[in-house]
């Protein structure tokens, strides 16, 4: 591995020991009080938002592990073991939110209690994301290759982290922060703000992996592209759902105009031969 390239990661790593956040810390007394008060609609609509996203964090837990499995660089196992912790804590924390808001505001607004993986809450557009995910990243334990490296950091990172995910993190905190008009939601918020942080050292590495492949030649920028848009009409599909009908947050036209603007912005940073920085992602 090249010296400014181990120099990353090791940063990458030190950020994810300095940033460390606990998951079982957050506060969340106001958000049930919320969630009890929220439209009948939007509070169903809240819930398959936060189902999708606990979902998701455990599939990307899951499916780092064939990453885990073919790097052999000291540096490069450091943070992809932090990563995966990462992930694991993101997905303790949505099991967390639901357990001690979303279904404590179940039992006072008198509904059956749910399950945040209940199949209700998925569409098939969402399950075809990660499935396709899940192959790409398992294709590496059959051939560790640089084109299938380059498709299982376009699927994850680039995707599901970078375009996906932040597309997300968009709606609900431009919907629930105390500053927004909207209702407020702040320890989904504080969750949400560790959580993206996080992401950012994510996206960051696999960037950095995409951009070394392109740039000595082992993988063709045709290759990306067409991995990338080939995920759009899946993930635009389960974006347009997440845009909110009655809150003053992002509706799905608003949500399908910025996850393509994301879509773009990444390409365009291979494009410029610069990889995602955490700084700007914070």
């Amino acid at each position: 591995m090249p010296p400014e390239a181990r120099e990353t990661t090791e940063r990458y790593f030190r950020q994810a020991v300095e940033r460390h956040w606990d998951p079982y810390a957050i506060d969340l007394t106001a958000d049930r009080e919320t969630l009890t008060d929220l439209s009948r609609s939007a509070f169903t609509q809240l819930r398959a938002t936060l189902a999708m996203f606990g979902a998701g964090e455990e599939h990307v837990t899951e499916d780092l592990v064939p990453v885990a499995a073919v790097v052999d660089d000291d540096s490069d196992q450091r943070f992809v073991a932090s990563h995966l912790y990462d992930e694991a804590k993101h997905a303790a924390f949505f099991e967390r939110y639901w357990a001690d808001a979303v279904r404590p505001a179940e039992e006072a607004r008198g509904l059956e209690p749910t399950a945040p993986t209940a199949d209700r809450w998925f569409t098939d557009a969402y399950e075809d994301v990660f499935d396709r995910t899940e192959t790409a990243m398992r294709r590496l334990l059959e051939a560790d290759t640089p084109g299938n490296r380059a498709r299982a950091y376009c699927h994850y990172h680039l995707t599901v982290e970078g375009v996906f995910g932040q597309t997300g993190f968009h709606a609900v905190e431009s919907t629930f922060d105390p500053d927004t008009e909207g209702p407020s939601l702040p320890g989904l918020v504080e969750g949400f703000s560790g959580i993206r942080r996080d992401e950012g050292r994510h996206v960051g590495y696999g960037m950095d992996r995409l951009a070394a492949l392109l740039e000595r030649g082992a993988v063709e920028r045709p290759l990306v592209e067409e991995t990338v848009m080939g995920l759009a009409e899946p993930v635009d599909a389960v974006v347009e759902r997440m845009g909110w009908r009655r809150l003053p947050g992002p509706d799905s036209d608003d949500l399908v105009a910025f996850v393509a603007q994301q879509r773009r912005n990444r390409l365009q940073q291979l494009l410029d031969g610069a990889a995602a920085d955490p700084e700007a992602e914070d």
